[in-house]
């Protein structure tokens, strides 16, 4: 089917163009209230001094949200592993390397039960693949493990580390003013900035997180071709994914919510598919009558926001792809 990798080109330019205009207008929509306050004191040169505290603030802004960003693999809590350490391992992952023309990745083990697997580093040169030790024992023989770590190294080849950092500026950037005026307690005077800095970069963050969740669901995709095409069995990548998946399913929520800060950047989202849900009543067997809301707003949430495409729906995919062959 070759219109396939055009519409995942396509969506990913779409995805690009509507980042990119969310990012103009953040930036105009900035610059608007500081001239707006400037005006109003008829403060003179209000433009150029309203450009100077827009990209002033900013860059501030962005300096202090990447300062305050963790390192991944302390987040995984993984640990690095040799050839001599774990030799079977180390020559899959050098043998994928080398069929995706990418430079062998430092291999990194977390000993979670949550089933981990992520591709990390700004750089091809600097990667670190982090695996945990659920999705080692999760899944069944060597050929399914070669087939996740060729989707993650499949990120690599296509740079999406450097890609989604880039693209997730404007969505950092507003995401930390956001954070910033709404921890200002009887703003007073102030008020007259902070309350539609709020509202412009809460609006921004939503469109631009859901914007990056689409680009970030594309990219997923286009890592299960290159895995499936490397392998040569896009069946066997699908069966690795299903065995995650109900791996996923098996994992306690307490578990989940401890992966959830690299949840975004593993092979398969590592959260439950519904809320977990607080019965009620003496014998905790009454269904809360909210909670068609709770439902309802979750699975909005996972629309607008999810990073990666239904499960089931790249399975089929890749089993479409099997019969193809």
């Amino acid at each position: 089917m070759p219109s396939r990798p055009t519409t995942l080109q396509l969506r990913m330019i779409a995805a690009l163009l509507g980042l990119a205009l969310v990012s103009v207008g953040f930036l105009v929509g900035v610059w608007v209230v500081f001239y707006g306050v400037l005006v109003l004191f008829e403060i003179a040169r209000a433009t150029q001094i309203a450009l100077i505290i827009t990209v002033a603030t900013l860059l501030t802004i962005g300096y202090l949200e990447y300062r305050q960003l963790e390192t991944i693999e302390r987040l995984a809590d993984a640990y690095p592993v040799n050839q001599e350490t774990a030799p079977e391992l180390h020559q899959t992952a050098t043998r994928v390397a080398a069929q995706l023309d990418v430079p062998v990745p430092t291999i990194a083990i977390s000993e979670r039960d949550a089933p981990e697997a992520l591709a990390i580093g700004f750089r091809p040169e600097n990667i670190h693949l982090v695996l945990s030790l659920g999705t080692i024992e999760a899944l069944d023989g060597q050929d399914e493990l070669e087939a996740v770590i060729a989707h993650e190294l499949a990120h690599v080849r296509n740079r999406d580390a450097m890609i989604m950092t880039v693209v997730s500026l404007p969505v950092v950037l507003a995401d930390g003013l956001r954070s910033r005026v709404t921890r200002i307690e009887n703003p007073g005077a102030v008020g007259i900035v902070t309350v539609p800095l709020g509202f412009l970069s809460a609006g921004i963050w939503v469109v631009g997180r859901s914007i990056t969740a689409r680009l970030s669901r594309a990219r997923e995709r286009a890592a299960d071709r290159a895995a499936a095409e490397v392998t040569g069995s896009p069946a066997v990548l699908a069966l690795a994914l299903q065995r995650l998946d109900e791996e996923i399913a098996d994992t306690p929520t307490r578990d989940l919510r401890e992966a959830s800060s690299v949840s975004s950047l593993s092979v398969l989202p590592l959260e439950s598919n519904e809320p977990e849900k607080v019965m009620l009543g003496p014998d905790g067997d009454t269904e809360p009558s909210y909670w068609w809301l709770v439902t309802w707003t979750h699975r909005i949430k996972r629309y607008l926001f999810g990073t990666h495409p239904p499960t089931d729906e790249r399975i089929e995919t890749l089993l479409e792809l099997e019969r193809e062959r």
